[in-house]
Order: structure tokens, then C-alpha cells, then sequence
């Protein structure tokens, strides 16, 4: 941290210009700036209204190179201070792991509801239990029903009428049959010859009941609901996918699933079907993997899974060789995303890129970098910040005598000091935390301390502090969503974590910036706590 401030004062001298003699840049205007408050400006050596640093000369030069990009000149001393790392742009695979959530449930398509097959009252329960397993051919209950009653003596009559009854007999049989009765009950009523005052079912199916619909002593009609039974021989991982991360899925993928039930085991298992419709609300789809049950782990193990359990997938997923870039190469700064190419001799290329896909550590290029291209992938901010601050000095090339007020715009979000960013970070992290916590105590004790670390930055959205939790988070959300996108090119050199809600309820869509885990929503509170997922 202290290597990157010296830095990052020194680099407020460096020159700016590119095939620019000693002479040259000695002739040209210059103005003083602030090195912690670059807006804070003067035509003549002057302090700082701020901080009361002595402000140093910079130079307004503004050459660009071929493709209308700044070019800035370091010297080799500043390069090795800083620690100047590149990495050559190629035509190579994005690999990205897709984290996802969801939950072991039964297969849908094999349930099965067990109904009154006549109308009657239910004398005595042999299943009485959800979650109990039931066989094909087991006794379900016993039930007192005059309809079955005359059907089994119609059905004795026809048998003892001879040839005269026979055309009849198959009709009679199979009515039995649809009511509920088996071949062995057929048999001994025929051996018996009088009907049972009860009647009692079997299951037609095995499975699992799920639901219970009766209990002893209840009247059912015909058709009624009594049990539901589903099959756990093999179960389905649901989760959501978000319409952002559609394009990276496919049938046939293997998804890597775990869940606290079973730890310690990994199954992996195909998905098999991608739901192409998409919920309006949390635009995502719900994507399906089949998993035996049980499974056998690596030991040779059979483990059984539970249903409507909570479980974690990995999707590990590649595309096709791209040209790509190191996702640390790139800086957004809100105006676009931009990154530095070295040119050698100590002189680095701004370039304007698009991106495609991004990646675990890779990002697609469309445009802005070519194959071969090095770019900077460890100083860029301190270069850019650089940049910026050129630009700027170009755009104001003849401040007035003494003039050493704030310009009218606001400044750019990229030059300002690394230490002003860290402090910005942790404000918002420790603000975004208490709010988490539903503490509104602690977050009105922070305040002050939120407030001084947004006075850099004064393009940010007002703050108010608000009588309670609710008008805080209202407040907060469009600050804090502000300073997550401000913070998010910069998040690996500050240790910042970034998420997200899509849910939220002032602007839909908010973010913030926290440190370490687990994830805590600061909008939402103890009712939503888990809302949400880290920014890529």
C-alpha cells in the first residue's frame, strides 16, 4: 500500500508527452495540481485548499499517438517502483465456473395420486405416515363400502347362474377390478361366496408418500384424493441460471453438485434440460440435473439423498479459442473500458476496447487490441490515473492567476488516490455491514466517518443518514450502488468483493462493495440476508 502511494506522487510529475525534447517540455505552459486532490489546481506554486500539500507542477501536453489514444512516457525507476506487469494478448479458451444454488427435489413426471375407487368410510390405515415407502401390492386400508359390497355379490350371482350368466361374468369381473379389488381378493370370494363386510385396497404402485389425504373414520367419495406417492429412485438438481450466464450452458454439461447433507461428496451429473422460459421477476431459468439415488461415492458407498435439501453446483465451462485478455488488464472507468499496451522504452497506449464474454481470469476482445498486443495487467490504475489527469490538464490550459478552486465537473473518478479509494471502501463495506445487521445504532455512530470518505469524490449521489433502518437503506442503495461501480475496477488492489440484488427496492438493481464473507444485503436486512450474487 505505502509503494503505491510514493507511486502514485511521483507519477504526478512524470511527463505526459511522447517525442517531446527536454526543451520542448520546458517551454510548455504548465499548472500545479494537488497530488491527493488533483481537481485542486493553480497557474503558480500555491498549497493545497485541502490537505495543505504544496502542489506540483504538471505539464499540459496532450500528444496522442496514430490512433487518437494518450500515450503516456515513465520512467524506467517509476516502472520498477510500481511494479509494472504485462501480459501478451492471444487467441486462447475463456474458462469461467458458473456458482450456483439450488435444491434436491423428486422427479416430477413420477408422481402418482392413489383415489377412492368407490365411495365408503375408511375403516383402519395401514399407511399413515408421509415419508413413508410403500411396495406395489401392499395394503393401503380397509374400507366399508355398500357399493363394493353389491358389486361382489353381483359378481358371486353371475358366477353361480352357469352358462346362463357367462356373457355377464367378464363385465362383473372387471368392474371389481377398476374398483379397487386384486385377482387374489377375486379368488376368495368366489371360494368364500359372500361379500366382506370390509374391503381392503392395495397399492397399485410403489413409492414415497408425499401427502395424505385421509385419516380412520373419514367418508370418501369416488375419486377423492387419498395418498400421493413419488418415485426417489432418482432425483432432480433445480437452479437458476440468470439470463447473463444462458450462453455459457448447454445440455450435456457436467455440473459438480454438493450439499451439507451429504458432506464431504462430490456428484457429478449431466443437466438435461434448460427451461426456456424464463421467470419475469428474477429473469432467470430454471436448468435440471438428473442424479441417481442413491449415489455411490468414491469409496464404493451407496448414500441416499434427501428430498427438498439444499445444494451447491460448479459448472465448469469453456468456449471456443478467442482473442482474450487478463480481466486485470482492463479498467472501466464509466466512460468505457480502456486498457494500457506498452510500446516499449517506457511509454504506454490508452486504448478504447469492447469486450465479449468475460471469464474466470480472461475476457473476450471484440475490438481496440490485436494479437501480440502486451498489455499492462498490474499498474494500470496508476497509469491511467495518469492519463486522466493529462487530459484534464489539456482541457484547462489557461486557468487564471491564482486560481486554485475546484473546477466545475466533477473529477475523474480514476485519478483519484489510491488511499482515497481505500478509504472509501472501507466506509461503505463497515456502513453496508451495520445496515446488514440491522443495526441502525452503529450505522448512525459510522456516519461521520462514511460522509468524510465520499468528500473526494463529489460526483457521488447525496447522502442522508435518515431517522431509521428504512430511510437509511433508502438512502444508501443509489450511494452504495455508485460506489460499488466506482470501486469495481479497482476491487483486486483493494480486496473488495462486489454484489448485487436484483430485487431491490429503490432502484431494482443494487449493489454494494464488502469485505470478506459470507454474503450480508445491506437493503434488506435479516429478512433478505442471502440476497444476492457476487458481480463478475
Amino acid at each position: 500500500m505505502k509503494r503505491l502511494l510514493f507511486a502514485l506522487l511521483g507519477f504526478a510529475t512524470l511527463s505526459i508527452a511522447l517525442n517531446l525534447s527536454p526543451d520542448a517540455r520546458a517551454s510548455e505552459a504548465s499548472i500545479y495540481r494537488c497530488p491527493m486532490h488533483p481537481h485542486i489546481k493553480s497557474a503558480k506554486p500555491a498549497k493545497c485548499t485541502i490537505c495543505g500539500m504544496d502542489l506540483v507542477a504538471s505539464a499540459l501536453s496532450s500528444d496522442r499517438s496514430t490512433l487518437g489514444s494518450p500515450v503516456i512516457s515513465v520512467p524506467r525507476s517509476t516502472i520498477t517502483a510500481i511494479g509494472v506487469e504485462t501480459s501478451v494478448v492471444s487467441r486462447q479458451a475463456l474458462n469461467r465456473t458458473l456458482r450456483v444454488t439450488g435444491a434436491i427435489d423428486d422427479d416430477d413426471t413420477r408422481h402418482r395420486l392413489l383415489t377412492a375407487w368407490a365411495e365408503g368410510r375408511v375403516e383402519k390405515l395401514y399407511v399413515n405416515l408421509v415419508g413413508a415407502t410403500v411396495k406395489a401390492g401392499e395394503p393401503l386400508l380397509d374400507l366399508y363400502s355398500p357399493e363394493l359390497q353389491t358389486a361382489q355379490r353381483d359378481f358371486v350371482q353371475l358366477s353361480r347362474a352357469g352358462e346362463l350368466a357367462a356373457s355377464a361374468l367378464p363385465a362383473a369381473r372387471a368392474r371389481l377390478l377398476r374398483l379397487g379389488l386384486s385377482d387374489t381378493q377375486l379368488t376368495a370370494l368366489l371360494a368364500t361366496g359372500e361379500p366382506p363386510l370390509v374391503t381392503t385396497l392395495f397399492a397399485p404402485d410403489s413409492g414415497t408418500v408425499v401427502a395424505k389425504s385421509v385419516y380412520p373414520g373419514q367418508w370418501v367419495k369416488t375419486g377423492e384424493k387419498l395418498f400421493e406417492l413419488a418415485d426417489f429412485s432418482s432425483m432432480w438438481f433445480l437452479f437458476d441460471a440468470y439470463e447473463q450466464d444462458l450462453p455459457w450452458l448447454a445440455v450435456g454439461q457436467t455440473v459438480e453438485i454438493t450439499a451439507r447433507s451429504i458432506p464431504g461428496e462430490v456428484i457429478s451429473a449431466p443437466i438435461v434440460f434448460i427451461n426456456p422460459n424464463l421467470d419475469e421477476m428474477t429473469r432467470t431459468a430454471k436448468i435440471r440435473v438428473v442424479l441417481p439415488n442413491p449415489h455411490v461415492n468414491h469409496a464404493g458407498i451407496a448414500h441416499t439423498l434427501y428430498h427438498k435439501v439444499l445444494a451447491e453446483g460448479r459448472v465448469l465451462v469453456s468456449s471456443p479459442a478467442v482473442l482474450a485478455a487478463p480481466r486485470a488488464a482492463i479498467l472501466d472507468r464509466g466512460t468505457g473500458p480502456v486498457a494500457y499496451v506498452d510500446r516499449s522504452d517506457g511509454l504506454y497506449a490508452q486504448r478504447g476496447v469492447t469486450l465479449g464474454r468475460r471469464g474466470d481470469s480472461l475476457v473476450e476482445i471484440l475490438s481496440g487490441l490485436t494479437e501480440g498486443d502486451k498489455v499492462v495487467t498490474h499498474g494500470a490504475l496508476l497509469l491511467d490515473a495518469q492519463a486522466q489527469l493529462a487530459n484534464e490538464a489539456t482541457e484547462h490550459a489557461a486557468p487564471s492567476a491564482g486560481d486554485s478552486t475546484p473546477p466545475s465537473r466533477s473529477p475523474p473518478a480514476a485519478s483519484a488516490p489510491l488511499s482515497a479509494l481505500n478509504a472509501l471502501a472501507t466506509a461503505s463495506s463497515t456502513a453496508a455491514a451495520g445496515l446488514a445487521a440491522d443495526d441502525f445504532a452503529a450505522y448512525q455512530k459510522h456516519f461521520p466517518t462514511l460522509s468524510a470518505s465520499a468528500k473526494d469524490f463529489p460526483f457521488l449521489p447525496a447522502l442522508a443518514l435518515g431517522t431509521d433502518l428504512k430511510s437509511a437503506r433508502t438512502s444508501f442503495e443509489p450511494w452504495s450502488t455508485a460506489v460499488a461501480d466506482l470501486l469495481k475496477p479497482h476491487r483486486a488492489q483493494l480486496g473488495l468483493k462486489i454484489y448485487q440484488c436484483t430485487m431491490t427496492p429503490v432502484l431494482g438493481k443494487g449493489r454494494w462493495v464488502q469485505r470478506g464473507l459470507p454474503l450480508k444485503n445491506p437493503f434488506y436486512g435479516s429478512a433478505m440476508a442471502d440476497c444476492g450474487d457476487e458481480v463478475p
